[in-house]
């Protein structure tokens, strides 16, 4: 997918809420392998790595535009994979680190577990993810996609999230080998003072492969009946929207 980091980041301090919460939980260690996985721009992968004692990090994202960002980082290796890319190489890490990334990729069931297997001994897995099907936004998309004259443009596709509860992580994580495990849902809130406010949030991440597909007059017309949609789940001006993400931490 095609990601704007200038879109993504307008709503930097919102979205960089949850790494802080995430990064209190892991355990310093001198030496540490660190590795992030969809590590975007680089700025938080720099944050982690300032929050550690000499640790060695790499940083990892798909994204080509996002990745020039981090050029400025250079304490830092970066490269140019997927998620599945590096887990498949095997290679061994004393933090695996993921901050609004493992969304993104699918059958969590069969993922968390490799990703798990990448975990020297001791080591500590920190993953936090958008709650997507119990976020109201998302839910206006994924009702509007299975309606014409979307469905048939997008030829029936639709981007099911694959987050699961905190009932089946907990069960993996521990089937898995995993202490000290954390699991929470925290609600971090947008305050709008505009519905386009809340168009613009999601515009920067869920919309982002919805648009590469749709274009011309039926995105257009896309755009319209999403705006229509969020006015009325949010009659009132300013609107609180309750973004909610799911933090997991354990140790193996």
């Amino acid at each position: 997918m095609a990601w704007n980091p200038e879109k993504y980041n307008e709503f930097k301090a919102l979205r960089y809420k949850p790494f802080f919460d995430l990064v209190a939980h892991i355990l310093d260690k001198p030496n540490m392998k660190v590795i992030d996985l969809g590590c975007g721009t680089g700025e938080l992968t720099n944050m982690l790595s300032q929050k550690l004692t000499n640790p060695s990090v790499k940083g990892i994202d798909s994204s080509k535009e996002m990745l020039e960002k981090a050029k400025e980082f250079t304490a830092i290796q970066f490269d140019q994979k997927t998620i599945e890319e590096q887990i498949n190489t095997g290679k061994k890490w004393d933090l695996v680190f993921a901050n609004a990334s493992i969304q993104w990729v699918d059958n969590h069931e069969e993922l968390f577990p490799k990703i798990i297997s990448l975990l020297n001994p001791d080591g500590q897995l920190a993953i936090q993810m958008p709650c997507q099907n119990e976020n109201l936004l998302n839910q206006i998309v994924i009702e509007l996609v299975q309606e014409e004259p979307y469905k048939s443009a997008l030829n029936n596709w639709k981007r099911l999230s694959p987050v699961l509860t905190m009932d089946d992580y907990a069960q993996i994580l521990f089937e898995n080998g995993g202490t000290d495990i954390v699991i929470y849902q925290k609600v971090y809130p947008m305050i709008a003072n505009t519905h386009d406010e809340l168009y613009e949030f999601i515009l920067g991440s869920t919309l982002v492969p919805y648009f590469e597909r749709l274009q011309g007059e039926i995105k257009e017309q896309f755009i319209k009946e999403f705006k229509n949609r969020i006015a009325k789940r949010f009659p009132k001006t300013p609107s609180l929207y309750a973004f909610k993400r799911i933090l997991l931490y354990a140790r193996f």
